[in-house]
């Protein structure tokens, strides 16, 4: 598997502490880590929605799917159909709650592989790896694998490597699973000469967000 154990690990134990991120808490410290880490969370969320173009014959692959929130939303965007992809089982558990309490259930399949070993047979016209480059140390074949199983665009969110939240995150990872940084010259350097395909990027704050849309 690309992830290590460990990550794998550390988020099924952390499955509904995740699902809870957006809950708060009453310190300076922790107020100041969640109106950066928030913001650049809904930055990205928003802007997924937005590339996502609706339609009933549109289809998007989730990859790191986590708690399923963006499999909701893209549902009720207009969405066709979403399947998810995540190697921590309890996620999966709390992805299908959250879509079967949203009415959207039917329009969502789950399953748990590696993303390197996915069948390729089914295209989607989107594929979103948000927060899951974070724990690939080659970001090049999946890339490549997403490339593939894009009908039209890929998004995907990088972590970066400059700044006070990077930092902190180093420090809070450092016992629990990998963690890959990048910065700009790295991203440009993995996507420049991608042939048929073009790419775009912002920079959301704490993450890099990167678009990459077929040309022929």
């Amino acid at each position: 598997m690309p992830q290590d154990n460990r990550t794998s690990g550390f988020f099924d134990r952390y499955s509904d502490g995740f699902n809870a991120i957006y809950g708060s808490r009453d310190n300076f410290f922790w107020n100041f880590i969640d109106k950066h880490f928030r913001q650049t969370m809904r930055l990205r969320f928003e802007a997924v929605l937005e590339e996502c173009v609706p339609g009933d014959d549109k289809t998007a692959l989730d990859v790191g799917c986590g708690p399923g929130h963006y499999m909701v939303a893209l549902i009720k965007r207009g969405l066709k159909h979403v399947h998810g992809l995540d190697f921590a089982p309890r996620m999966l558990e709390i992805a299908k709650k959250q879509a079967t309490e949203a009415g959207v259930i039917d329009q969502c399949s789950y399953e748990t592989v590696d993303f390197l070993e996915l069948n390729e047979e089914t295209k989607y016209n989107y594929v979103i790896l948000m927060g899951f480059m974070d724990y690939i140390q080659d970001p090049m074949p999946v890339v490549q694998k997403a490339m593939r199983v894009a009908s039209e665009k890929v998004m995907f969110s990088f972590p970066m490597s400059k700044g006070f939240l990077a930092w902190q995150r180093k420090i809070r990872y450092k016992f629990k699973c990998p963690l890959y940084l990048y910065n700009e010259k790295q991203l440009h350097a993995l996507f420049a000469g991608l042939s048929g395909w073009k790419y775009s990027l912002r920079d959301f704050g704490r993450d890099y967000f990167v678009v990459l849309e077929k040309t022929v």
